[in-house]
């Protein structure tokens, strides 16, 4: 259990108190803006959650500098990455900030890029993140803490931010999808063809 992976499992122990501080509707502090409502703990939530997926990036780069590669490590860092998206979108549907088609549409396509990188490492290939892949990461962190803070500060000018971030997700989402099965096609064949 070194540092690299006790900071993945921090973010996995975050998961839940994201999920908790966005659907307990405790407004111990709120302000409206052009009829939204930000609550105190949508913002402590959105704080977290930025703590949370700050640590991505953190916990692969210590690995790689200290040479702290494991294959637990391997393991746990897209689950936990999985893990805190498809909390927050799920917890999004449930206060009705997100329409849950978008919900689906994003987690179906973390799970196909898995079962993509599952056949691949079958076959010993390993499947990088891609660029494209990076950035729908980047799109993904933006719009969810836009939704989480309802649109603030954008909503003090009444510009919809958190709804262009939304569809951008979405673009970002079904693109870098198939940019993964596109370039790795090589991987499906040799799984339909039981290739070894």
């Amino acid at each position: 259990m070194n540092l690299a992976n006790r900071i993945t499992l921090a973010r996995i122990f975050l998961v839940p108190v994201v999920s908790f501080l966005l659907l307990i509707h405790y407004d111990f502090w709120s302000f409206t803006i052009n009829h939204r409502t930000t609550t105190g703990s949508e913002m402590i939530a959105a704080f977290v959650f930025i703590v949370a997926a700050s640590t991505d990036g953190l916990d692969g780069y210590i690995a790689r500098k200290r040479k702290m590669i494991t294959n637990f490590g391997k393991f746990l860092d897209p689950l936990a990455d999985k893990l805190l998206i498809s909390a927050v979108l799920i917890s999004l549907v449930e206060m009705q900030s997100l329409a849950a088609w978008v919900a689906i549409l994003i987690i179906s396509r973390e799970f196909a890029v898995t079962g993509l990188r599952l056949v691949a490492a079958a076959e010993g290939i390993v499947i990088a993140a891609s660029r494209l892949a990076k950035w729908k990461t980047v799109t993904q962190i933006v719009a969810m803490v836009a939704l989480m803070l309802n649109n603030f500060p954008f909503s003090v000018v009444g510009f919809p931010f958190d709804q262009l971030m939304v569809y951008l997700m979405v673009i970002m989402t079904v693109a870098s999808g198939v940019d993964y099965f596109v370039k790795n096609k090589q991987v499906t064949n040799m799984a339909n063809s039981g290739s070894r």
